[in-house]
């Protein structure tokens, strides 16, 4: 489905002619003379650009189900305390009712007031920072009835003129605040107006603060992320970034700007988006940590040309200490198989405290590296990435809460909700459980301790390239995962990709023993200088009748299946918790417990057979839905840059 704005007609405004856009609730005007012999399409990119409908569908969407759930806090706590004062009133004698209860600070908009039973509707403030024509901010005013005020800004002086135009044009002029101004000025100056306005006890106002501020600018959202963690609400305020310079961070081309800008060098693999999101989140956690801010990412999706993160703020110095455990370093085998290995800066575990009744978290060094020079499967060097946020990138019951929502929105509405929908779902099938919390800490501990044990994803027909052999399809390929007793989904950054908690020692074996049964290789195209050929060789596929085959050079020929068994072994036993359960349940003289266990990978492996019915065990049930978007139209893109 195309993501076109529906074509308007032509009216006059002010002696002069526009042509009418529209999209959602809001109608833009575009100036009738950006035409070009007479198509709209030609130089409209200036102040309207279609494909990013879905953009803004996205926000409104997500700003909508997430405000709904900030504002029921607000009000439970504003009614809360309201209770309290009202049982102290009474208690002194005071009757209840002749006096209005009225917020206390004028930094705390979300108390509200109190006249004849009702409750005035809190405050809520918007910065859309980099406006442009203004239609999200309109759409903003229009389309969520909760929101109290946008601030729209731009640092086009004709930018901000159309701003105000499409604000009176829809109504909602008394909503929509317009700035001509650096979003960066007009984030630090409400930081500063708060830090001059303190209360008794010398704690900085909040009342300049914006719930959500929204950063949607041409190219990277960088410079931005210090103002913006400071100038938005520290009690659960909402940053939505969004960064279209993929150019530099899809790839290895401009690792020294992805550097500077994120403060961490990205990798060159088919892994490179989610790579992307976990540089920019770890930059706007660096950039809050320093304030004692802690983020919790809600949504994070790489779309088309750009990334999108919606981020929750927290003002947590204990949540922040984590953040060392949750950033990580990535060695990857870029140049070779494509796999990869993990390195967390700092380690967060739990210790028994001294009275016995518990634990606390204790942070310390990590030990590493986690991965030697060489590629333990290929041969191949491996590269270090990062760092970057290694935690959780998506809210599991955020996502759901917004799903929840849209029946009950109208397609008419948001134009691209089909999209958005399967987006939403394909984000649900990335989440795969790790190990259980600890019940012995702080639940808010050990919340802020959770990593993600999956960080990326990999696409079967990537890696069996290395091997040069056909492809199992995904349902083959996510059927053998299961079939061996891992958990597998997939990632809405590519299609056809496939995340598991199995480890690359057995996604090459599942690959090995497709090969075996299904899909045999011309051996004789194979050399030693070729990634595929370690990994073949360990398999017992190549290099069995020559005995110069042996990888390292200076040792003796060894019987292949006992090398590679003994290496599957000590991977498994470093990497498989739940095959060391039955060593660890067994008595001295070798019998088993009665607890009931599960198989190991290695009876598992024997059962494997490529057939149907593997297929149909892989084959994920359910609704299909439009999880992957194609090219709308030629010349499909984020068009080029409005100019003043």
């Amino acid at each position: 489905m195309a993501d076109e704005a529906p074509l308007g007609h032509v009216i006059e405004r002010d002696g002069k002619q526009f042509r009418t856009f529209t999209e959602g609730k809001a109608t833009i005007l575009v100036p009738h003379e950006a035409e070009v012999d007479g198509d709209a399409t030609k130089e409209q990119q200036v102040f309207y650009n279609p494909i990013q409908q879905y953009n803004r569908d996205l926000s409104t969407l997500v700003v909508k189900v997430y405000g709904e759930i900030l504002m029921e806090k607000r009000m439970e706590s504003f009614n809360a305390k309201n209770s309290k004062q009202g049982k102290k009133r009474k208690r002194d004698g005071i009757e209840q009712g002749n006096e209005a209860a009225t917020p206390q600070h004028a930094d705390h908009p979300e108390k509200g007031k109190m006249e004849n039973g009702h409750v005035y509707k809190p405050a809520f403030k918007i910065l859309d920072a980099l406006s442009a024509s203004g239609l999200r901010a309109v759409r903003y005013a229009l389309e969520l009835p909760f929101v109290t005020s946008v601030t729209a800004n731009d640092l086009s002086a004709s930018a901000a003129e159309s701003i105000k135009l499409n604000a009176d044009h829809n109504g909602v002029a008394d909503k929509v605040t317009v700035t001509n101004d650096d979003a960066l000025a007009v984030m630090y100056r409400s930081i500063a107006s708060d830090l001059s306005k303190r209360d008794k006890r010398g704690n900085a106002s909040k009342s300049h603060k914006f719930d959500v501020i929204d950063l949607d600018p041409y190219g990277t959202a960088a410079p931005f992320f210090d103002a913006a963690i400071q100038s938005v609400r520290d009690d659960g305020g909402l940053l939505v970034i969004t960064c279209t310079d993929s150019a530099v961070w899809a790839g290895h081309s401009y690792c020294e700007k992805t550097y500077s800008l994120y403060g961490g060098v990205p990798v060159k693999g088919m892994h490179s988006h989610e790579v992307a999101l976990r540089l920019i989140l770890n930059a706007v956690a660096s950039s809050g940590a320093r304030y004692g801010i802690a983020i919790e990412p809600m949504l994070s999706l790489s779309i088309d040309f750009y990334t999108k993160v919606f981020i929750k703020v927290t003002r947590s110095p204990s949540a922040v200490k984590f953040l060392g455990a949750k950033t990580m370093l990535v060695y990857s085998c870029d140049q070779g198989c494509g796999s990869w290995e993990t390195q967390p800066i700092l380690k967060s575990r739990p210790f028994a405290n001294k009275k016995g009744n518990g634990s606390f978290y204790k942070h310390t060094m990590a030990q590493g590296p986690s991965s030697d020079r060489l590629c333990q499967y290929c041969g191949f060097k491996m590269h270090v990435s990062g760092p970057m946020f290694g935690g959780r990138i998506h809210n599991q019951d955020f996502i759901h809460r917004m799903l929840d929502e849209i029946p009950k929105i109208s397609p008419e509405v948001y134009g691209t909700l089909s999209r958005v929908e399967g987006m939403l779902r394909t984000a649900l099938e990335e989440y795969i459980p790790g190990p259980d919390l600890p019940t012995d800490v702080d639940p808010k501990d050990a919340e802020a301790a959770v990593v993600d044990p999956t960080p990326f994803f990999f696409i079967p027909g990537k890696v069996a390239s290395t091997l040069s052999c056909s492809t199992p399809t995904d349902d083959m390929f996510r059927g053998a995962l299961l079939h061996l007793g891992y958990q597998v989904g997939r990632s809405h950054c590519r299609p056809g990709s496939i995340k598991t908690d199995a480890p690359w020692s057995t996604i090459w074996w599942v690959l090995t023993e497709w090969i075996k049964q299904k899909s045999p290789v011309k051996v004789s195209k194979f050399k030693e200088s070729m990634p595929g050929w370690k990994i073949l060789y360990g398999a017992g596929i190549v290099g069995r009748e020559d005995e110069k085959s042996n990888l390292k050079g200076n040792a003796e020929p060894e019987d292949t299946d006992t090398k590679m068994e003994g290496t599957e072994t000590q991977q498994r036993q470093q990497q498989q918790p739940k095959d060391k359960e039955v060593s660890e349940k067994t008595g001295t003289e070798g019998k088993v417990e009665e607890q009931k266990e599960l198989p190991s990978e290695e009876s598992l492996r024997k059962t494997l057979v490529f057939d149907d019915a593997l297929i149909k065990l892989g084959r994920q049930k359910g609704t299909r839905y439009m999880r992957y978007q194609v090219n709308p139209h030629k010349y499909w893109g984020p068009m080029t840059r409005a100019k003043g």
